[in-house]
């Protein structure tokens, strides 16, 4: 039995209008459920209060060690993902942080921090290994 995923962003048109609406696999759809995670703060959603990722709550603190931060934002994630994310198994988060240097434009620089993270894990499903990588810009936070 093939379970269909939705791609994310979703269309709720293409539902109320009986139109196809795009699909992925469940490789894909654990990414997007974990960007999702990553890009909510805690308290957002309504009905689950433990919903999301401490990023938010770090964006303009310059005041903790990047080490500091490190921690703070793999415990969070790693924590999320085994309470939100029941289709993964043997979660393994790795953050890195680190300043680098924007380019606004030719006149303008300027130094934000990066957190890069990476989840290693294995699929319930199918048993297999899943690899996922983001990085975002903290203060403010931003992401490309």
């Amino acid at each position: 039995m093939i379970k269909r995923y939705y791609e994310l962003p979703l269309k709720p048109s293409n539902f109320f209008s009986k139109k196809e609406h795009d699909t992925c696999d469940i490789k894909q759809s654990i990414a997007h459920y974990i960007h999702l995670i990553n890009t909510s703060s805690f308290g957002e959603c309504g009905f689950d209060e433990t919903f999301g990722c401490s990023i938010w709550e770090l964006d303009f603190d310059n005041l903790k060690s990047s080490n500091k931060l490190r921690t703070l934002v793999k415990t969070s994630l790693e924590d999320s993902l085994k309470n939100h994310e029941k289709r993964l198994t043997n979660i393994v988060v790795e953050t890195k942080i680190k300043q680098e240097e924007i380019l606004n434009n030719e006149t303008l620089n300027r130094i934000k921090k990066r957190v890069d993270i990476v989840v290693k894990a294995r699929v319930k499903k199918t048993n297999e290994d899943f690899k996922y990588i983001e990085f975002f810009y903290i203060g403010p936070l931003s992401y490309y």
